[in-house]
């Protein structure tokens, strides 16, 4: 039972109150009474209308219904005619740049990597933070980057042959990232500083420079016998590192024992998809995390072998320029935090004896925390420029950026910012933000910093809305059909038309496959090539190789070579994907898109419900290892909804496949000491029972979303004697 305290005409948590008041308020520029007051009013003006966009949500919802039910041929004419008569299709706002100012340029001026983490897990924020830098050596050797062929596998101890494939790897990256006037790094053997010039030593006895001098930036140590050298490219940087003595520099002619890359640029601490936070409980640990980021405190112990080991918050990198002048580069990412969106309430704090909703409770907590950083609580600084970055997620449409827009404006005035210091992030995850982008970024135009793509919410939501048009497509097919292309570049065409070129990130969705490192490679180069500055990698270690391709790419002259581009692609957006030839589809395919479906809900659901864990790596029916989140649940249980309102599946088909892969889930998971069993008694599984409930009643969930079933069966498990 969750006691309160009454502040006001607010119950507050016990927990969550005397963190705030004991843990936040010290050290910020406001009193606990004031705050209190101040939110409380903020409730009292924004509840009501974030209620009233919910229902309009479902009002249109309803309508498209009921349009699709009596017109399942219509024309993209005919269609795009009724959604602008109903207000879900809006016409774009006159031609406008953002104003956005005050952004930091990790963010605005240098494309990089972007880790997405889950707050609530300490060890993940704290290496995602960290993740600014990562060792180019480590990343190639541990993935398949490279080969194991010729004696160079990865397991056991130090593989010289593998090592030395590393080396020429990462000298083969140092061609293309710093390039000599002559020669090949891959023929170095020494680097020697002077005053204004990095000079390379081949080994054939020759000397030479870099292309462009230039890049250049600084070393470590002592200039005759350098610690490291920093190289600049594309406003990134690499540092080569040099220890005669290490087991890896003894073997190199120049002493370089490794290549550090300047690798996530940003991170997005998660409260959302990522994270199952069902209550007060859980709610205080993800505030108290953001806590210890913002003030430089959190750590975490780290077991390696027989040691424990206490990570923290990397500190800022030191060099010197070629003068001997001392500077410093950011050891740690710059940091976001992505709030929860408009659709769910909370308990953890009561308003007129009712749950409040957890987007604006999660607006004014995270941003009275990150005051901290502002007031200089910490011995880092995340945001150099003074601005606060939070991440919206899931709204629908100009009206909701505009009701958020004015939340921050509210949260601003409580906590005595300047207007716009905190800058919003626009996910471009639902379809009618996708086909009113342009109002959408206009209506945050002052404080716009981010948009970003998200496939699989995106896709769970164009099966939600035009549910009853007919079957989709298989999952597979879904992702190479017209109307995804079209958004993923209308996306990019529209913030560039918005001028957020220079000014913000338009940001590309997660590499799901967190060891093929190697088809990363090969395939996410696509991503800054489409213009977009930043893109979502699932690891440190991802966003070390993907760092190289922005070394490959050079995404502001893709930008500008993009600008003149004005052609927008609603009518192919608006081209549901649904299946061509039902006909076609044999009884074994339909079998393997459900086993596969049913299989990832389950292998989700049961640690979500279970054991609170919001997003891990999954394997697959095949055992390949998926990162999976909300978002990845929500396209299997609306595809299979949908596939069921069709007459594609029978429930018996579905339920025969629930029991048979839960089985296959339990076996996948023996090696988890913490894991709970669905079987052999499923009637008595709570997570079992949600991922029926997921499937079954996926048509009348709001929008698709997953979280509704997943906090009250969440609750529940939370509920039972054992769990306590």
């Amino acid at each position: 039972m969750q006691n309160y305290k009454t502040i006001g005409n607010l119950k507050v948590a016990e927990q969550l109150a005397d963190f705030i008041d004991k843990e936040v308020i010290p050290g910020i520029d406001i009193s606990a009474d004031e705050f209190w007051r101040g939110f409380e009013s903020i409730l009292e003006d924004c509840s009501p209308a974030n209620k009233a966009l919910l229902e309009k949500r479902q009002a249109l919802q309803s309508l498209i219904d009921d349009h699709n039910k009596e017109f399942p041929n219509q024309s993209i004419e005919q269609y795009k005619s009724f959604l602008t008569e109903i207000g879900y299709l809006l016409p774009d706002p006159a031609p406008f740049n953002v104003t956005t100012e005050g952004v930091d340029p990790e963010v605005a001026t240098v494309a990089g990597p972007q880790l997405v983490v889950p707050i609530n897990n300490a060890r993940y924020a704290i290496n995602a933070a960290n993740a600014r830098w990562g060792s180019l050596y480590d990343a190639a050797y541990g993935t398949d980057v490279i080969s194991e062929d010729d004696g160079a596998h990865r397991k056991g101890p130090y593989n010289p042959v593998r090592g030395n494939k590393v080396i020429s790897f990462a000298r083969q990256w140092l061609d293309t990232i710093a390039p000599l006037a002559n020669g090949s790094h891959q023929q170095a053997a020494a680097y020697q500083l002077s005053d204004d010039t990095l000079t390379v030593k081949l080994l054939d006895g020759k000397f030479t420079e870099l292309q462009n001098q230039q890049q250049l930036i600084g070393y470590s140590g002592d200039k005759d016998k350098p610690d490291s050298i920093l190289i600049g490219h594309h406003g990134l940087h690499v540092e080569l590192q040099f220890d005669p003595e290490h087991p890896i520099g003894r073997t190199d002619p120049t002493g370089m024992k490794d290549i550090l890359v300047e690798s996530a640029l940003s991170t997005i601490m998660d409260c959302e998809d990522s994270v199952a936070a069902v209550d007060a409980e859980d709610k205080t640990l993800v505030y108290r995390n953001w806590l210890g980021l913002m003030k430089g405190t959190l750590d975490t112990q780290v077991q390696k072998g027989q040691r424990t080991i206490t990570r923290r918050l990397n500190p800022d990198r030191r060099f010197k320029n070629l003068q001997g002048v001392e500077f410093s580069i950011k050891g740690r990412s710059l940091m976001f935090i992505r709030n929860v969106g408009l659709l769910m309430d909370t308990d953890a704090i009561l308003y007129q004896q009712k749950p409040i909703p957890e987007g604006i409770m999660d607006a004014v907590i995270t941003s009275l925390i990150a005051k901290h950083d502002l007031n200089g609580n910490s011995p880092f600084k995340n945001s150099e420029y003074g601005s606060i970055y939070i991440v919206k997620p899931k709204m629908h449409g100009p009206e909701e950026v505009a009701f958020s827009n004015t939340l921050f404006t509210k949260v601003e005035a409580l906590l005595k910012l300047n207007e716009n210091t905190i800058k919003m992030g626009i996910m471009d995850e639902e379809r009618r933000t996708s086909v009113n982008l342009s109002a959408c970024i206009a209506a945050a135009k002052h404080r716009v910093a981010f948009i970003n793509t998200g496939f699989l919410d995106r896709t769970g939501d164009e099966i939600h809305t035009s549910m009853h048009l007919g079957p989709f497509a298989l999952k597979s097919d879904l992702k190479a059909m017209p109307w995804i292309g079209a958004y993923e570049k209308d996306n990019v065409t529209r913030g560039l038309m918005a001028g957020l070129s220079g000014k913000a990130q338009i940001g590309k969705g997660m590499w799901p496959v967190p060891d093929n490192m190697a088809d990363m490679m090969q395939t996410k180069i696509q991503h800054p090539q489409a213009g977009a500055n930043t893109a979502w990698v699932p690891s440190p270690t991802a966003a070390t190789l993907h760092a190289l391709h922005y070394h490959q790419v050079d995404v502001f002259e893709c930008q500008r070579n993009l600008s003149d581009e004005q052609t927008t692609h609603v009518n192919e957006i608006l081209t549901v994907p649904l299946m061509t030839n039902r006909d076609a589809l044999d009884a074994q395919s339909i079998q393997q898109e459900i086993d596969n479906n049913v299989q990832g809900i389950l292998g989700y659901v049961v640690r979500w419900v279970n054991q609170g864990i919001g997003c891990s790596k999954v394997p697959d029916i095949h055992n390949v290892g998926l990162m999976e989140d909300r978002a990845t649940l929500r396209i299997s249980s609306q595809h299979i909804a949908n596939w069921l309102l069709h007459g594609i599946v029978t429930e018996q088909q579905v339920m025969s496949s629930l029991e048979r892969m839960a089985q296959l889930v339990d076996e996948q998971n023996q090696g988890d000491a913490d894991y709970i069993p669905m079987c052999p008694e499923l009637s008595k599984s709570i997570a079992f029972d949600a991922a029926k409930a997921l499937i079954f009643q996926g048509t009348t969930q709001p929008s698709g979303y997953t979280e509704p079933l997943l906090h009250a069966m969440r609750r529940k498990m939370k509920a039972q004697p054992n769990q306590q």
